[in-house]
């Protein structure tokens, strides 16, 4: 998941006419200027749009970034709208929260994993419950790692400024899984809805092959079981479709109705939860990146309202309040919100919806 950003103060006046007939030069190289003037203290535009504006405004993008200054630009009354603002200056990254929260998340996962694993120790098929909760937990890490890594290099390609992943550590067993699971914080906006939807879908793609590769260990290790031998007090989960064709590809051992799932395949099935909760098209998840940079404003605003009510059918009470909450939250969209997605990225989208679908994980029987 990424976190949001946002842009000002706008144009300072000291100097600004100075500065003003410098950007304006900047933007002539690019673009055909028909009006330029100062909105309310900030360098403004009226461009034409003729031609690939979207190479123009990357070049622009770039030339303006290395002076600490980035364009934006929208449609207003059918013409090209376009503003020059002042990028506020980054942060630098605290390497030891990431890594106090990467060690901490390290440790409630390494937990989990141990109680995972006693059940399976007491039946004398794992050797000691170290190895269980090592395995869990390297498997888990690397689910939410991958993902978020995705993210970061996404940005990192189209020039947007980005943390390295926090994790974020839980309650392990019985009270959670240990783990919250990770975010990235943005720190500037995309330069175009190409990347804005880039940014959006790497993480769960990258995160969808890694958690495939997880379950397909871990359902090897599971072991199937009569009903009569399922363990006072376990919790019968429901598979989403993935899980089910792994099991039918890559069987477990045993014989019986029920798969007893090993602390990898579990860690399997925690990674498709979190590919479908972060692929839900709303506030600054990866599916409401994707979706703004796709459909636009107004739809992701209708679609994050559905999500609440899917979210709701399928049992996830708190994650429904938490989109219900991020709902609200208005998008800023990319720097450039005029030029479109590239048609290769559109065709993407039907495998963002295929990797939605086979990633649903009910709490409850749907049927």
């Amino acid at each position: 998941m990424m976190g949001g950003s946002s842009f000002g103060p706008f144009f300072e006046a000291s100097g600004e006419f100075m500065e003003f007939e410098k950007l304006r030069g900047l933007v002539e190289l690019e673009f055909d200027v028909e009006e330029a003037f100062l909105e309310f203290g900030t360098p403004t535009f009226n461009v034409g749009l003729k031609g690939d504006s979207k190479q123009a405004f990357l070049r622009l993008f770039k030339r303006l970034n290395a002076l600490g200054f980035a364009p934006i630009l929208r449609r207003r009354e059918g013409k090209g709208l376009l503003q020059v603002v002042r990028r506020p200056p980054v942060k630098p990254g605290r390497w030891v929260v990431n890594a106090a929260s990467f060690l901490a998340t390290m440790g409630t996962t390494l937990l989990t994993g141990y109680i995972l694993s006693l059940d399976w120790v007491r039946r004398g098929l794992i050797s000691s419950p170290l190895v269980g909760a090592l395995t869990f937990m390297v498997a888990i890490m690397a689910v939410l790692g991958a993902h978020e890594m995705a993210h970061k290099l996404a940005a990192h390609r189209h020039g947007v400024e980005a943390s390295y992943p926090y994790f974020i550590p839980g309650p392990p067993m019985p009270y959670g899984i240990g783990t919250f699971g990770a975010v990235i914080q943005q720190k500037s906006l995309a330069p175009n809805k190409d990347a804005l939807f880039d940014l959006g879908i790497s993480g769960p793609v990258v995160g969808f092959i890694a958690t495939i590769i997880v379950t397909i260990i871990g359902v090897r290790w599971s072991l199937a079981i009569p009903m009569s031998e399922v363990p006072r007090g376990a919790q019968i989960l429901q598979m989403p479709l993935l899980f089910e064709f792994i099991t039918v590809l890559f069987p477990p051992g045993g014989r019986g109705e029920v798969i007893w799932l090993h602390p990898v395949a579990f860690a399997g099935w925690v990674g498709m939860l979190v590919t479908m909760l972060n692929l839900m098209p709303t506030g600054m998840l990866d599916g409401g990146h994707a979706v703004r940079g796709l459909l636009g404003q107004r739809a992701r605003s209708l679609l994050s309202f559905l999500s609440v009510m899917v979210l709701i059918s399928l049992g996830h009470w708190p994650m429904a309040i938490v989109a219900f909450l991020l709902s609200l939250q208005q998008h800023p969209g990319p720097l450039d919100d005029v030029s479109g997605l590239t048609k290769g990225r559109k065709l993407t989208a039907v495998v963002l919806v295929l990797i939605f679908v086979l990633s649903v994980a009910p709490i409850w029987p749907l049927f």
